[in-house]
């Protein structure tokens, strides 16, 4: 069959299958999970590959682990080329040998065989609850080196024609804090690669591989075509934007990510010269996840449907210099590299801004904040993995959402009744914060608060930031309120705790930990917000009266729920520095 002669419905009929195939593992992986951190925080992807090891579907996860799947397929093509066999099932997780993003994300690889021949892949990756290292939950900021961070597992075999490696296994149970959580999601991995075989065959009994790998080809080359388009339209130059990770430790250095995007024609060249180098800490990012946070940022601009497969990102370059923050040479640490991907995705963002800001959105909460750690309860070992998501910047609009998993990822947070239930941690408190939206036209989303007081002892780490750098606002949106983190003891005394720091803290049963996640940034010139959309904000709790007048220039009479108009003119004159 030539490329003429195929058949668009067809096509479609196929990239849906593919797609529906996709996400099919993903609801099996969350439904066959033990761990909270796969099970209810969902961080986890899931993908189908062709034979050569081009994704050709992705689940309905995280799209800043899109490009993990490319690289990782390149080191298995490389490692095995012609000698995988059917019921070879390959495990990895290592950064530097096999094309990974951090220790605790498991990638587990099906080859897909039918009548003899490889006809395509299924892979999953998953954060596991514990692969060891010097602290619970194996995320320290502290580390400085990978080896500190827990087991590295090179590409091996899991399962060599259908058997299981026992000494794979053997080894993964000795290595974590978790053994039950790690080797049930490993098989809830392994349940999805099977689904993803079966759905492959069928598409390939049904069509013919021949015709199959056709179709595949063309789904890959009309994903590129819509991705030029999108880029074709927009004004060829070079547009540059600098964002900032606040540091680490107690006294913070900030670490400049620096993103230059070039249009030319039909594409784009993406460029992170300038950014930091690597640190003596663990959030430097392998570049596949820079990469995944730059193919995202350019998918956003699109508002057409674009195939989830690796063609659309043909028209797409990325580059960073090797030994920077965004591209660490071995043995750099990187288990807390989530950060910076997200801040990646940022400096794209306010780079676009520049040409589309029809099309851009504020800076969002930073990414998911992390507590991790452990101890005894009752006798029996703990880890707590906990990733609380919740706010976007606004867009043009539109005000920036709250509740909602940052825009380069697709996590949840954990319900607080499965914390309770699994750890000593009781929730004391989770919900907004008044006032912490940045100003704008349209107003970015608000702050989170969850409080955890601890029923046992703990010791744990932290993963945050934007608290000396907050979410940018754009188009004259000011940017939202910045984090915090703070530990009270049992007595009532309080401890502010860097976003970042270089160390593990203990506390005792009955400390309370409170977390404050950053505001949305705002989009275009508070003084022109709609003062009837701030009476709403102030009705359901999102400002106060106090804050509208402070902000938005908008008064209310002396029932607090009433707009005095006459008093916001005034206000709004003097706040724009006119005679009133």
């Amino acid at each position: 069959m030539s490329m003429r002669e195929i058949d668009p419905i067809t096509l479609e009929v196929i990239r849906n299958a593919l797609a529906s195939t996709a996400d099919e593992m993903a609801l099996i992986v969350m439904r066959s999970a033990y761990s909270p951190v796969v099970r209810d925080i969902m961080d986890y992807s899931t993908a189908l590959c062709d034979a050569k090891g081009r994704v050709i579907a992705q689940g309905l996860t995280l799209p800043i682990q899109l490009c993990s799947f490319p690289r990782i397929m390149g080191f298995v093509r490389e490692r095995y080329g012609d000698t995988l066999k059917p019921g070879d099932i390959l495990i990895a997780n290592d950064p530097y040998g096999s094309g990974g993003q951090h220790l605790p994300d498991i990638y587990i690889l099906k080859p897909i065989f039918v009548a003899g021949r490889l006809s395509g892949f299924a892979a999953t990756v998953a954060h596991h609850t514990d692969l060891g290292g010097i602290v619970p939950g194996s995320v320290a900021i502290y580390a400085t080196e990978i080896q500190q961070e827990g087991l590295r597992l090179p590409l091996l075999k899991l399962y060599e024609a259908g058997t299981p490696v026992d000494a794979v296994f053997r080894i993964l149970e000795a290595n974590t804090r978790s053994p039950v959580e790690v080797l049930g999601d490993i098989r809830a991995q392994i349940a999805a690669c099977n689904v993803a075989e079966e759905g492959l065959k069928t598409l390939i009994g049904r069509y013919g591989a021949e015709m199959l790998d056709t179709y595949i080809d063309a789904l890959h080359d009309h994903a590129e075509a819509m991705m030029r388009d999108v880029i074709r339209a927009l004004p060829n130059g070079v547009y540059r934007a600098t964002d900032y990770i606040d540091g680490v430790g107690e006294s913070p250095q900030p670490l400049p990510i620096v993103a230059t995007v070039t249009v030319a024609d039909d594409t784009i060249d993406i460029d992170f010269t300038g950014t930091a180098d690597q640190v003596a800490a663990s959030i430097n990012c392998p570049i596949s996840l820079p990469e995944s946070a730059s193919f995202c940022a350019i998918r956003c601009l699109s508002q057409q449907d674009i195939p989830n497969c690796e063609g659309y990102l043909r028209p797409i370059t990325v580059r960073a210099p090797e030994g920077c923050l965004v591209n660490p040479r071995y043995p750099a640490a990187c288990g807390a590299r989530g950060v910076v991907g997200y801040r990646v995705f940022d400096a794209i963002m306010q780079a676009l801004a520049q040409i589309v800001p029809e099309r851009a959105i504020g800076g969002s909460e930073g990414g998911p904040y992390l507590l991790a750690g452990g101890g005894m309860h009752e006798g029996r070992p703990f880890v707590l993995n906990e990733m609380v998501v919740g706010t976007w910047g606004a867009r043009a609009g539109k005000d920036g959402i709250e509740g909602i998993s940052n825009p380069a990822a697709n996590l949840s947070n954990q319900p607080v009744e499965m914390i309770e239930a699994d750890m000593p941690v009781e929730v004391m408190r989770y919900g907004l914060v008044p006032d912490t939206g940045g100003p704008g036209e349209f107003r970015g989303g608000l702050s989170f608060i969850r409080e955890f007081r601890f029923l046992a002892p703990i010791r744990f780490v932290l993963r945050g930031d934007r608290r000396d750098h907050p979410p940018f606002g754009f188009e004259g949106g000011s940017p939202g309120a910045p984090s915090a983190h703070i530990l009270i003891r049992a007595d009532g005394t309080e401890q502010g705790l860097p976003t970042m720091p270089m160390e593990s803290f203990t506390a005792r049963a009955g400390y309370v930990f409170r977390l404050i996640g950053a505001g949305g940034g705002g989009y275009g010139d508070a003084l022109r917000r709609d003062p009837f959309r701030v009476e709403d904000d102030l009705r359901e709790g999102k400002v106060t009266a106090a804050g509208a007048a402070r902000d938005y220039g908008v008064v209310f009479a002396a029932d607090g729920a009433t707009i005095d108009h006459t008093a916001t003119a005034r206000r709004r004159a003097e706040l724009a520095g006119a005679t009133p």
